[in-house]
């Protein structure tokens, strides 16, 4: 490797830490200061200048140009400020970060671009930007369906680039064993296809066969050429994002995190609640408000925890209830899609079914004890909704978890005044401890960055061959436990600044049960041992 060619790496550029005798030996010498800097008098200087920047997105340009150029100080950074800075890398910045991609293009940061007019290129590109590195997880998006911004192409690569970046400071993976995939199949938001910046394929989205065959190779040439890879999917279409979910998940490891990952945080939330209000998930009434890809996914895993607590199928869908853009959901509603035919009503339970076109009036008739928004309706939970809620629910358990804050239900703050208190509850955003008649009481942040770091984990280390019901049970079970039941006011899930240590917890669990059901590698045999084996730490 030449001289340059070592620094302009990001793999192997230490700058300034490059020792005397290291520049000596990598033909360095004269190539930089010659002062010797440590590790932490580097993440000292790099966040002593991200403080400066005035906003988030200049924050976030700024966290970009050291992660395009020292990957290991960049985590390192990430690591020490986890909490404040895991808003500008990932959720909500990422958001506007995704809709500027072309405009601020500079470097493709190490992804594969996939092309759906050349599916000949697939395993060339995969190989290519792999560039010899060992992959062992790749996170892939289409981006039809990014949470609360909708379809954007190829600037959606952004989204694979982020969740990596949080897998590595969260849960210790490998930088050098990650790939973000663009699946570019074009796209239909209008404003791209006319935007003469726009960097990908500038046509309506391809659908059908000619789709399915190009993730079909996708995940054949990966398979190929990473053999232990464990594929992640990110913010597919709710036309797709299930169905190829289930297409792949009893032949090799692959998650969704919309359809898995928000279910099981909001699955581990529930369990929190539970565990602060004493009362059984057997009993409660389940409300769903947006029946989506998320919202589908949530009501399937909680479903499923029900009938491992014993229940039916058809008991435990019977707790269910689903409003979507046409209000509850009965078997006779139009348009209704393949997920959420189980799970719809029948019109002989009401008396005024015709009348159940909104929040308020499905909750008089039905008087849910949990609800869960991923409407990306603003204030679409109201006062009066609220407060008929809380009159016949003890503890109510309220998350809306929509995101950006722009579209989330309601604020914690509101929803507190309207059950005087009662309400239990998670968002999907950040939000400060929220004081009411003396009680502080901490908002549990639903963000899937707490638990798919940790299934990951689990996943590689056991080297399992599947991810299936029991190990995301186990993942949520291991999250929801970790709450302080003694404290008023305490949140239903822990804090983002305590994400090492149950992202740890998270995988144990996962890798535990693949070992106990025998999907494991024959070799491994104690999860945590397999955990320490594959962390990686930001250190030169």
């Amino acid at each position: 490797m030449k001289t340059m060619d070592i620094i302009h790496n990001p793999f192997k550029n230490k700058g300034t830490a490059f020792t005397e005798e290291e520049r000596r030996k990598l033909g360095l010498i004269g190539t930089l200061p010659g002062s010797v800097q440590t590790i932490e008098q580097q993440a000292k200087r790099v966040y002593d200048q991200y403080k400066i920047r005035p906003d988030g997105m200049q924050k976030r340009k700024f966290l970009m140009e050291v992660f395009n150029t020292n990957r290991t100080l960049f985590y390192y950074v990430l690591s020490h400020h986890i909490e404040e800075l895991l808003p500008i890398v990932y959720d909500p910045v990422i958001a506007p970060a995704i809709e500027q991609y072309s405009e601020i293009f500079m470097l493709p940061q190490e992804a594969a671009f996939l092309s759906i007019e050349h599916p000949e290129d697939i395993e060339e590109s995969l190989k290519n930007a792999a560039d010899g590195r060992d992959i062992r997880l790749i996170v892939v998006t289409d981006a039809e369906g990014i949470l609360g911004i909708g379809d954007w192409g190829v600037n959606g690569v952004n989204i694979s680039v982020g969740k990596l970046m949080i897998y590595t400071a969260a849960a210790g993976i490998n930088p050098s064993q990650v790939l973000p995939v663009s699946l570019d199949v074009g796209t239909n938001n209008q404003e791209l296809i006319h935007d003469p910046l726009y960097l990908g394929l500038k046509k309506a989205r391809v659908t059908g066969k000619e789709y399915y065959d190009m993730v079909d190779k996708f995940v054949a040439s990966a398979r190929k050429l990473f053999p232990d890879v464990y594929i992640h999917f990110e913010d597919f279409g709710r036309d797709n994002a299930t169905k190829i979910l289930n297409k792949y998940r009893n032949e090799i490891p692959v998650f969704n995190d919309d359809v898995q990952g928000t279910g099981i945080v909001s699955l581990a939330g529930v369990l929190g609640a539970l565990e602060i209000s004493g009362q059984k998930i057997t009993d409660q009434k389940f409300l769903t408000f947006g029946a989506g890809t998320a919202g589908m996914g949530i009501a399937n895993l909680l479903c499923k925890e029900l009938q491992l607590q014993g229940l039916s199928e058809e008991e435990a869908k019977k707790h269910f209830y689903l409003i979507d853009k046409q209000g509850l959901l009965f078997d006779d509603t139009e348009g209704l899609t393949p997920e959420q035919k189980p799970f719809t009503r029948s019109r002989d339970e009401f008396d005024n079914s015709e009348e159940l076109t909104n929040l308020e009036a499905v909750i008089k008739a039905v008087h849910p004890t949990v609800m869960i928004g991923t409407s990306t309706t603003p204030g679409a939970f109201t006062e009066g909704a609220i407060r008929e809620m809380a009159a016949h629910a003890e503890r109510p358990i309220i998350f809306p978890i929509s995101n950006p804050t722009r579209l989330i239900e309601a604020m914690p703050k509101d929803l507190l005044e309207w059950t005087d208190g009662k309400a239990l509850i998670a968002t999907g955003i950040p939000v400060e401890d929220v004081e009411y008649k003396g009680v502080s009481y901490a908002i549990g942040q639903a963000n899937n960055a707490l638990i798919y770091p940790g299934v990951g984990l689990g996943v590689l280390a056991s080297k399992a061959r599947l991810v299936n019901d029991q190990m995301i049970s186990a993942a949520a079970h291991s999250l929801g436990g970790i709450v302080d039941t003694t404290k008023p006011g305490a949140a239903v899930l822990p804090p983002v600044s305590k994400i090492h240590e149950f992202t740890k917890t998270v995988a144990k669990a996962v890798a535990q049960s693949a070992i106990d059901q025998g999907l494991a590698d024959p070799d491994i045999t104690d999860a945590e041992k397999a955990i320490e084996a594959i962390k990686w730490e930001a250190k030169y």
